[in-house]
């Protein structure tokens, strides 16, 4: 059993003993928090939250407990039901609602759920704002309503319409030249809410050959559901046997889109925002955000255009609030999240894939084609296992004082250190209990070899 309180919202495996895993007790609690807080600190006098979910087995049950405890608040809940991230994000925007919940893990296995809480702009509390939710739920500060003021549960199912017209909208989504490149796509959506949602969207875009794989909503997932190559294997196979043009693969909640060449190749997910910007600073010059962890690609092409590059701390929040504060024109994260402002402030697959198709529609180029003409970097995506033994300040701390004489070192977010040829980050993750150790280089051997030579340091570190 596990249970995460994090600035990516509550998460956790569900059953369990309560405060071990994400049990009804646990949902209980921390909803009520989260309404407690939100009523709290009210800006626009709604008394509305938006609730939406992915397909995951638990979803039914989990949404149940939610509604019911924001209907105990006395609050209004709108049951958006099956809906992507950047759906129900949209949702809270078009209700002008207080704020929302989406209940979905992300990439996590479908024995996992979670509670990702919004406010009234349909953006992720940030890291204050969670941590007094954190502490509302610990010390139970919240009173639910008398009978005459429960909140009422109502339904309403068109927001992926809403979404997909938002994108349609979009002045830099060219619905014609989609439609006249004749595209055949491939979609694996690991059997959630984006086997719904993508071909939808697909549809919209007047993609006439639409080749579903994993794309029933069942929520048991066919593959690990985090959109890795080596998760990709049979997508990449149908992909070419197919003679599809492109394929793209979805998480479990839409909002990571990875894609898949023509050839079966990986585009490589760092690549995803990569595409997409070349795209909007072709079109609107400016500045660009990505966290951390991302390639040095995006910046060689922000660059490129006559825009600056500016580096969060990892999550999606800190993405935001930097992307705000440079009035960044496209910004994102390098695990295939991209966040448009001109469409909302959130990581969004079904804005990713209306972009890149009208970029690869105007290039006239296959997808191989297209990522050659990017700056070439590999990255080397590692992890080490937390046990209760590791010392992750401790190890981080060494870490840098062993490199900050020599190296230009970041630490906003765990410890990343710039080498002439490369980098490595380090960071306790936000998602599960590991310690992310990516590294990026100019060949595939460098990179792992950076990884190793620190994961090698972390180790000795542990055990001294």
């Amino acid at each position: 059993m596990a249970l995460i309180k994090s600035i990516s919202g509550i998460r956790g495996t569900i059953g369990g003993r309560a405060g071990e895993g994400l049990t009804p007790l646990d949902i209980v609690r921390f909803t009520a928090a989260y309404a407690a807080f939100m009523k709290q600190n009210a800006h626009n006098g709604s008394n509305t939250i938006v609730v939406g979910r992915d397909a995951r087995i638990s979803g039914e049950m989990v949404f149940h407990l939610v509604a019911g405890t924001l209907s105990g608040q006395g609050l209004e809940v709108i049951n958006i039901g099956l809906a992507t991230t950047p759906t129900t994000e949209l949702a809270v925007i078009h209700e002008k609602a207080l704020g929302g919940i989406i209940l979905t893990a992300s990439h996590n296995p479908m024995q996992w759920n979670a509670l990702k809480l919004l406010n009234e702009k349909g953006e992720f509390l940030n890291a204050l704002e969670g941590e007094t939710v954190l502490k509302i739920a610990a010390d139970e500060n919240f009173d639910f309503a008398i009978v005459e003021q429960l909140g009422k549960i109502s339904d309403n199912f068109t927001f992926l319409q809403k979404h997909i017209d938002n994108i349609l909208s979009l002045s830099l989504v060219d619905v014609k030249a989609i439609k006249e490149a004749g595209f055949a796509v491939a979609v694996d959506a690991v059997n959630s809410v984006g086997g719904i949602a993508v071909p939808a969207l697909l549809e919209a875009l007047g993609v006439k050959t639409i080749i579903r794989l994993n794309c029933e909503p069942t929520g048991i997932f066919a593959h690990n559901p985090e959109p890795l190559p080596e998760h990709l294997s049979e997508i990449s196979s149908l992909v070419k046997e197919s003679k599809a043009d492109v394929g793209f693969v979805v998480d479990p909640d839409v909002d990571r889109l990875a894609i898949i060449c023509e050839d079966g190749s990986m585009f490589g997910e760092e690549y995803t925002l990569v595409a997409v910007a070349d795209y909007v600073l072709q079109h609107t010059p400016g500045n660009t955000v990505s966290n951390l962890s991302s390639s040095r690609a995006l910046r060689d092409i922000t660059q490129k255009h006559g825009g600056k590059y500016t580096a969060a701390a990892v999550g999606e929040v800190n993405v935001v609030a930097a992307m705000k504060a440079v009035n960044a024109v496209i910004g994102g994260e390098g695990n295939g999240g991209v966040i448009y402002p001109a469409s909302h402030y959130g990581r969004d697959a079904l804005v990713g894939i209306a972009l890149f198709l009208t970029h690869l529609a105007k290039s006239k180029k296959t997808v191989s084609a297209l990522k050659k003409e990017y700056p070439q970097y590999y990255i080397s995506k590692n992890k080490i296992e937390l046990t209760p033994s590791i010392d992750v300040d401790k190890i981080l701390t060494t870490i840098k004082n062993n490199y900050q004489c020599q190296y230009e070192v970041n630490d906003i977010d765990g410890v990343k250190i710039d080498f002439p040829t490369g980098w490595v980050h380090l960071r306790k993750s936000n998602t599960e209990p590991i310690i992310r150790i990516y590294a990026e280089a100019q060949t595939k051997e460098q990179a792992e070899a950076f990884a190793k030579a620190i994961m090698d340091e972390i180790r000795r570190i542990a055990t001294a």
